[in-house]
């Protein structure tokens, strides 16, 4: 089947495909499941795995809910269709908050990136005051936060990446805002002995958006690549996804701190390289490499759940077939390479 003619349900039913990790770990926790922010990119894949993975694992009584604002209808309708109970709810409106149902199992994906240069204000709102709500509300839950390895300084080119022992120092007010939001889940975590993980995604990667799309959309329509920040990490979304709900079995209180991204430090160069053989197109580039980037070592999280099922060849095939038979994309560059913070 040619993937570039996929409707966007025949792609999120592959990236929701469930992995035998996140079955397992399903099978074993009790209690209902709540992915909050089920709106944004990873949010309907996580919620759809949730609910095929609780499928397969024979516990079919167990609810998965997800919440947002809804502001697309559709989006609910098909939630709805896959099996996923939804609620409508603005998690910036403490009574709303309130209002919600508790789970035992609760993913966080709520948050705001695109848009932070132009709306600062409304970022801290998403980023820092929601979580105070959140975690309020959720004290008796056990709470996967995401993060991003944005929190980290670039690191040298030469090493491994940064670990989860890295001190923090941070570019930029989506940075600064995503460390908020692990600070004040920490605070409540402490005071209320919630369970929670923060975790700190590099870079998920499926066929309408992330890194590897920016660089093979380039690479196809004859832009030149910038390789100033030559060096990158990224997984593939399903395996992001389960990753994010085998994490509910190792949360902690006080929280504990994961890397979440593929094994490869990857070259932008060499990716570029890649597909251009892919699809028939020499890229062109600007810019020289740094000696420094964003990269997170994910060795911890390899050791916990192995490497991801989705390997880097296969997600080049991948984007490349959707690329060159003209997919519809989000329309959200990453901006994978700047180096300000600024999105």
């Amino acid at each position: 089947m040619n993937l570039s003619f996929q409707s966007d349900r025949d792609i999120e039913w592959l990236l929701s495909t469930p992995t035998a990790g996140a079955v397992s770990t399903v099978k074993e926790l009790p209690g209902d499941f709540m992915v909050l922010g089920v709106g944004g990119k990873m949010g309907t894949s996580t919620a759809v795995m949730l609910r095929r993975a609780l499928d397969a694992a024979g516990r079919k009584d167990a609810t998965v809910t997800g919440v947002s604002r809804f502001s697309r209808v559709e989006a609910r309708t098909e939630l709805e269709q896959l099996g996923v109970r939804t609620l409508s709810c603005d998690l910036a409106v403490a009574d709303q908050v309130n209002g919600l149902p508790t789970a035992t199992n609760v993913l966080y994906l709520a948050g705001q990136k695109f848009g932070t240069r132009d709306a600062p204000e409304v970022t801290w709102i998403q980023n820092t005051y929601v979580p105070a709500i959140v975690a309020q509300h959720f004290r008796n839950s056990r709470i996967v936060v995401f993060s991003t390895g944005c929190v980290y300084p670039f690191v040298s080119t030469e090493g491994p990446g940064a670990s989860e022992n890295e001190p923090v120092a941070f570019e930029g007010e989506y940075a600064i805002t995503c460390l908020g939001r692990e600070r004040i889940f920490t605070h409540f975590s402490k005071q209320l002995g919630t369970r929670q993980l923060m975790y700190r995604l590099n870079y998920s990667v499926e066929l309408r958006y992330g890194v590897l799309v920016d660089i093979a959309n380039k690479v196809s329509v004859g832009q030149p690549v910038d390789v100033t920040t030559g060096w990158l990490n990224c997984i593939w979304q399903g395996d992001a996804c389960a990753r994010a709900i085998q994490c509910l079995a190792h949360t902690a209180s006080p929280p504990c701190v994961l890397n979440i991204t593929g094994p490869e430090k990857l070259s932008v160069r060499a990716l570029a390289a890649e597909f251009g053989h892919r699809l028939g197109r020499p890229p062109t580039f600007v810019g020289k490499e740094a000696t420094t980037a964003w990269l997170s070592d994910a060795s911890e999280s390899i050791r916990l759940f192995g490497s991801p099922e989705t390997p880097l060849a296969r997600m080049l095939d991948l984007v490349a077939e959707y690329v060159r038979g003209g997919g519809r994309l989000l329309g959200k560059p990453t901006h994978f390479e700047t180096r300000t913070g600024n999105f």
